[in-house]
């Protein structure tokens, strides 16, 4: 018996309160059972991490809903709902004191502006408490120290208080213990990171959350949830009464984004039956514990609102942390990025407790990441005794097959689902996400745009007085936004450059052509071939090479070392032997920003 009811309502965007959802009788699924699941688990504290827009905020708000004496009386709220129907629960409706705290506006740019932003929502939290002035049972002082919270006048250190102190206040007043609730509780420590003042950070946080969630005698039940999970040592390290809910954990996993059924029967309620297979293949993808088939609510309620498949979910953040880690990444991070891109899979440790000082060189940590913000899936876990050979890379497989834009698809996730330390095979969650990285991509090259379309037309068309003429100017204008600090040399630098350049043209070519790059072919690894979908046009061979003053006195020197390279190591093996008859072979040769191109005939 199925527990969702789809009845056709407005779809409305953006709304993340409980009661303003059931009050202007607008498009919901169901998630109440979550309550439920929750309270009767019995855990002292619980942190939930989930992609973003996968709400975590309306899940915080209903349970607030629920419990809050601020909703004393307003049982009606639950009417029709699964919860309706649990009467010891619902006996505790609008009981009991709740605070709810969200740090999702805590984005500066520095650690004191991080002090006075929470000092701000400390202040609008009390300033909604503020009838506790009135109650006899706290004292002057206790009225005083409220006073300066909502004042924002308090020291760091009071702040820092501030949670454990507010539920004092309330025990007194109503003589019962406090839910604490915690919404986005890794945002300052994500800004923290990419403004570089983590440590300051980590240290605030964490004594904000010890006050409020260790041995805290006004503490019933703790509340939290985000994207990360940041590691105990880091930011959890006194909380032994934490229990984590992660996205490979079993428990509440339906409880966030919605299930297939959901979404089909959504669908079919608002006339989109048709779009069934379509929207699965751009929206489906995520899975938390064992269940498959979670899609994100952000991009179904977008498109039964619009009716357009459009990465919605994508574009409601800047993306700015994920391009940078590929961008700032090692090399092998670059070549892992290409395979997903393409829609292939790579093998990778997985571990959901992410160190932020570990992400700008650790892809264990990166990929980890990349996974528990949303962005990859785990297609199967990889036990012990499966061996390297045993494991065909599915890029291999879709190389055999008709058009990855055609077919709209990426590696489906197997059933099998194993969760053991250890490595993972992941891919890009799906086609939404595919289509936003491209985008993404190509945004690294937007000073030079046009330069750029125009030399792939060129390269194309093999055109070498065009493509020499806009690769200089590409290059002039882009080279220095791949030097990102990491490279020490030349040649580095120079690498670093051919990954972004071989990145974008796999988004701009992927319709097209197969783009593979440090590919065994003959005797040896080319560095880029191209292959035409349709096997009837030229196909394309590039090697890059760095002007070495030891071996070369001019840059062409280096550019026909590169084409030496190519004719001695047969890289054209692969493409003659999959039905390309001609294939162009082009030597790229870089000293500093200055590039040359040569064509072997």
């Amino acid at each position: 018996m199925k527990e969702w009811i789809i009845v056709k309502k407005k779809v409305a965007l953006g709304i993340t309160k409980f009661e303003d959802i059931i009050d202007r009788d607008v498009f919901y699924v169901d998630k109440t059972r979550f309550i439920k699941d929750w309270y009767e688990s019995a855990d002292q504290v619980t942190l939930i991490t989930r992609p973003r827009r996968f709400g975590k905020t309306l899940t915080l708000n209903m349970v607030e809903t629920f419990f809050s004496v601020r909703y004393q009386n307003r049982t009606e709220l639950f009417d029709g709902l699964y919860i309706s129907g649990e009467e010891k629960l619902m006996a505790m409706q609008g009981t009991l004191p709740v605070i709810s705290l969200s740090l999702a506006n805590v984005k500066p740019d520095s650690y004191g502006s991080m002090c006075r932003a929470i000092r701000l929502e400390l202040a609008q939290l009390f300033e909604q408490h503020s009838y506790l002035l009135e109650s006899e049972k706290l004292s002057e002082a206790e009225k005083e120290s409220f006073l300066e919270i909502t004042a924002q006048k308090a020291s760091d250190e009071e702040c820092m208080n501030s949670v454990r102190f507010l539920s004092r206040c309330m025990y007194k007043h109503y003589g019962e213990t406090a839910l604490i609730l915690i919404d986005e509780y890794d945002t300052p420590m994500l800004e923290a990171f990419t403004e570089k003042y983590w440590e300051l950070a980590i240290k605030y946080i964490r004594r904000m959350f010890h006050a409020a969630f260790k041995d805290n005698p006004y503490l019933r039940r703790g509340l939290m949830t985000g994207i990360t999970r940041i590691t105990q040592e880091s930011i959890f390290s006194d909380l032994n009464n934490l229990a984590v809910v992660t996205t490979t954990t079993e428990q509440y996993e339906d409880s966030f984004g919605f299930t297939e059924n959901e979404v089909f029967d959504a669908l079919d309620t608002y006339g989109f039956s048709e779009c069934r297979e379509s929207v699965k293949r751009w929206y489906d993808g995520f899975q938390f514990g064992r269940q498959e088939g979670i899609y994100n609510p952000w991009s179904i309620l977008n498109f039964l609102k619009s009716g357009r498949l459009e990465p919605y979910w994508m574009n409601t953040s800047g993306n700015a942390l994920v391009g940078n880690l590929v961008r700032e990444g090692s090399l092998k991070i670059k070549d892992e990025f290409e395979i997903l891109l393409q829609g292939g899979t790579i093998e990778t440790e997985i571990d959901e407790s992410i160190t932020y000082g570990e992400l700008r060189g650790d892809s264990k940590t990166i990929w980890s990441w990349f996974l528990t913000t949303g962005y990859v899936k785990i297609v199967r876990s990889l036990m012990e005794s499966a061996s390297a050979s045993d494991i065909t890379p599915l890029w291999m497989q879709e190389l055999e097959e008709e058009s990855l834009w055609q077919q709209d698809t990426l590696a489906e996730a197997s059933p099998e689902w194993e969760y053991s330390e250890g490595r993972y095979e992941i891919a890009l969650t799906n086609f939404e996400v595919r289509v936003a990285f491209r985008k993404l991509v190509k945004k690294w090259f937007a000073e030079s745009y046009d330069e750029y379309t125009e030399f792939i037309r060129m390269l194309l068309a093999g055109n070498l007085e065009g493509m020499q003429r806009y690769m200089e100017k590409v290059t002039l204008r882009t080279f220095s936004f791949f030097d990102v600090g990491s490279a020490t040399s030349e040649s580095e630098v120079a690498e670093q450059f051919y990954h972004g350049f071989t990145l974008g043209l796999i988004a701009d070519l992927d319709r097209t052509h197969i783009l593979t790059s440090n590919r065994e072919s003959g005797f040896g690894r080319y560095d880029v071939s191209i292959e035409p979908r349709n096997g009837k046009t030229d196909g394309i061979i590039i090697e890059f090479k760095v002007f070495d003053p030891k071996k070369e006195e001019t840059l062409e020197d280096t550019a026909k070392r590169a084409l030496q390279q190519i004719e001695d190591m047969k890289y054209e093996t692969d493409l003659k032997a999959r039905g390309i008859e001609t294939v162009r072979k082009y030597g790229f040769a870089f000293r500093g920003k200055e590039v040359l191109i040569q064509e072997n005939a």
